[in-house]
């Protein structure tokens, strides 16, 4: 485990797996592919596998301690889906010195599975019951609304068994803490909603003695797109909101020179970015080692 401190608030980054699922042409539709053969000495072998042609992406969750509280940002797969490797979030959290009675609060930046999949454990009675159980559980209003399994329609990144297993149990609890357009956490956190990724994508802003850093869910899965912020991926339910919410998330994390910590990126996981003109470039790699 990996911990950097931003002002008054820990960071640690908990690893899940890492994987090549797609090649860019199909991860980011339209990307430019001399994009990646310019800027390959420095995304080869961390966010791209060029022999194999496949964007690198890690799943990941970070575990903050601010203001008094533990936190965990997203949750990741379900404990029985993770990937051969991989290491369940609540085995990565003993390992951090955590016990998930520890947890105050767990931060879903959306509803995807991997995501949300760590929110609940299955019993030995078949019943997903929260994982966590001391902790709130925020959700945002727009993607309850639109993962709701009664209006809900089957795609890619829309399962009404992931909202039952992951999701209606800690409705069910009273757990959850439903917010909308933004929701201040503590003197150093605050979430916003970003939409485009799913509606109610939210970006959680930290601010503290100086230090600031935006976690960025998945408004970016490679740093590809802080070069390109126009290029969403095929993931993205609105590709061309998302494609404006990051470019003005990265406007912000430039002017303010706060590090862009998404979920999947691999290598060191956290970037400092700079103005290029009209554009964006990565400054330096930061705070953690490369994975």
């Amino acid at each position: 485990m990996h911990t950097i401190e931003l002002g008054r608030v820990s960071v640690t980054r908990i690893p899940h797996f890492g994987n090549g699922p797609l090649p860019p042409a199909e991860f980011f539709p339209g990307t430019d592919p001399d994009l990646w053969q310019t800027n390959r000495t420095w995304l080869v072998p961390h966010h791209w596998d060029e022999d194999a042609d496949r964007v690198q992406v890690k799943v990941r969750t970070w575990l903050l301690h601010s203001a008094g509280r533990t936190i965990v940002i997203d949750t990741g797969l379900a404990a029985g889906t993770v990937h051969p490797g991989g290491v369940p979030l609540t085995a990565s959290l003993t390992a951090a010195g955590v016990t998930p009675a520890d947890i105050d609060l767990v931060i879903c930046t959306h509803l995807h599975a991997d995501h949300v999949g760590g929110n609940t454990s299955l019993h030995d009675n078949g019943e997903w019951t929260p994982a966590f159980p001391h902790a709130r559980y925020l959700f945002s209003r727009p993607d309850l609304d639109f993962f709701d399994p009664h209006t809900l329609t089957e795609e890619p990144g829309r399962s009404a068994a992931v909202y039952e297993q992951s999701i209606a149990p800690i409705l069910r609890s009273g757990q959850a803490q439903i917010w909308d357009d933004s929701y201040t956490i503590d003197e150093n956190l605050r979430l916003t909603l970003a939409p485009g990724h799913t509606p109610g994508h939210g970006v959680l802003t930290l601010e503290s003695d100086g230090d600031r850093a935006v976690f960025a869910g998945d408004l970016l899965h490679s740093p590809v797109q802080v070069l390109a912020p126009e290029v969403s991926s095929c993931f993205c339910h609105d590709p061309v909101g998302a494609a404006r919410t990051r470019a003005s998330t990265l406007a912000w994390a430039a002017d303010h020179k706060a590090l862009v910590i998404p979920a999947h990126f691999g290598g060191a996981g956290a970037v400092e970015i700079e103005r290029d003109g009209s554009r964006f470039a990565v400054r330096r790699w930061t705070g953690f080692p490369d994975t």
